[in-house]
């Protein structure tokens, strides 16, 4: 059973800005476990495109607390988890469809869920309308050299 080495909470407003505050801060966190360049950039996209989804849909013209949890495991899995308090998600399997948006009226490709999707191993969406969502990432690293 793994187990957890590190864990760091972070909380935010949903600024658009601190959407880099979150990417930098998850990757500079999850560097510790020391990954290749390719999987902290991948790290880096599917956090930025979770946090960005806070922003644009969950605080639809309000800002909120956006709270991102990361955990460092001992076999070299990073989860990540980001939620917020916003309007929630109606249906989150069809939100998960690429090219579903909220927001078609706005410059939107609604390949959020799809990227995230991409560059994780697993993704988990739980959500309540009115209450919430919590997206949760996980990444697993390859094995460091010497530990091959």
């Amino acid at each position: 059973m793994e187990k957890t080495v590190q864990e760091v909470r972070l909380q935010f407003d949903s600024f658009s800005a601190n959407e880099g505050f979150a990417r930098a801060a998850v990757a500079a966190f999850a560097a510790q476990l020391d990954p290749t360049v390719a999987e902290l950039s991948e790290l880096k996209t599917a956090v930025s495109e979770a946090v960005t989804n806070c922003v644009v849909h969950a605080y639809r013209d309000t800002i909120g607390p956006v709270t991102v949890t990361v955990q460092l495991l001992d076999d070299r899995r990073v989860v990540v988890k980001v939620r917020d308090k916003g309007c929630g998600i109606e249906n989150v399997s069809r939100a998960m469809e690429p090219l579903f948006t909220t927001a078609p009226g706005e410059d939107r490709a609604g390949l959020g869920f799809a990227v995230m999707q991409s560059f994780s191993d697993l993704v988990k969406v739980r959500s309540s309308p009115g209450r919430g969502t919590v997206v949760t990432l996980q990444k697993t690293f390859s094995p460091r050299r010497r530990d091959v």
